[in-house]
């Protein structure tokens, strides 16, 4: 694994602009912290997003890594780029030629795709953990310690959405042409949904039960929104008598979604490699 997993590393280290992306999404991850300096002072109206909790443990954990998956294209742009440059520099051939199998040779990209996801956490939980040990009203242990599992979720999310992005890459061979095609498969997802929900299956929740099988959907349901969870929202809410209460946990069905996901993604890439003549 790690003989595979340093071949792509040394592929990496001499791309100018996988470095330059890696370096943009991983600045956009400390940017989080940048959310408690937004204020805003109107009059007698006085506004500190950092002070309506959304730093408090244990919330802190899933609202930055659902902030946090937003940035996640950087690093699908990297993995995409990465398989364009296996074809358009021919480093492909030369690795097997080399007496790499085309099974390692998949396992290598793979294994880049979940250390990117496995960084990515571990990041994300630094950054989280410093932010709330600064913010949060609440530092005992077993506080700050519980809801770990909206980590878990977006290890997953990421290991999903970038086994997506391998096999566009794999089945397309164009970076630019593999980012459309999953723009394309995002938007044909979207009004799909939307279609089912608002006109056809009206009032139900079959749409969401059809849906909730599709790859890009699966991995947005793995972290609800979190946005309703704060007082301030619910205050609002209860004013005007909307009921806007939902079940925000993590749910093993929704894991084992995407992990059926990520890996037909990954066999369809082996499948792909194995029946090309290269």
């Amino acid at each position: 694994m790690l003989r595979l997993l340093s071949i792509e590393l040394h592929k990496l280290k001499n791309s100018r602009a996988s470095k330059v992306l890696i370096i943009t999404y991983f600045a956009l991850l400390t940017s989080i912290a940048l959310i408690a300096a937004i204020k805003f002072d109107i009059g007698p109206i006085q506004f500190h997003l950092a002070e309506q909790g959304i730093f408090n443990f244990p919330y802190i954990w899933h609202f930055n890594t659902f902030i946090a998956a937003f940035f996640k294209f950087f690093l699908l742009l990297v993995i995409v780029s990465m398989m364009a440059n296996e074809y358009s520099n021919k480093t492909l051939k030369q690795n097997l030629i080399d007496g790499l199998s085309k099974k390692e040779f998949i396992l290598s990209k793979f294994y880049t795709v979940i250390a990117f996801a496995l960084i990515s956490t571990l990041f994300v939980f630094v950054v989280s953990l410093i932010l709330g040990l600064i913010y949060s009203d609440y530092n005992e242990i077993s506080i700050i310690f519980s809801d770990l599992e909206f980590l878990l979720a977006f290890f997953i999310k990421l290991l999903g959405f970038f086994s997506f992005g391998l096999f566009l890459g794999m089945l397309i061979k164009r970076s630019a042409f593999a980012v459309g095609a999953m723009l394309i498969w995002f938007f044909a997802e979207t009004i799909g949904y939307n279609v089912l929900k608002w006109n056809v299956f009206r009032g139900t929740d079959i749409a969401d039960q059809i849906f909730q099988f599709a790859p890009l959907k699966a991995m947005w349901n793995l972290i609800d929104e979190p946005f309703s969870r704060l007082n301030a929202v619910k205050s609002l809410a209860s004013q005007i008598g909307e009921d806007i209460s939902t079940d925000y946990g993590i749910h093993l069905y929704e894991i084992l979604i995407v992990l059926g996901w990520t890996f037909l993604f990954i066999y369809a890439s082996y499948y792909l490699l194995k029946m090309r003549d290269l």
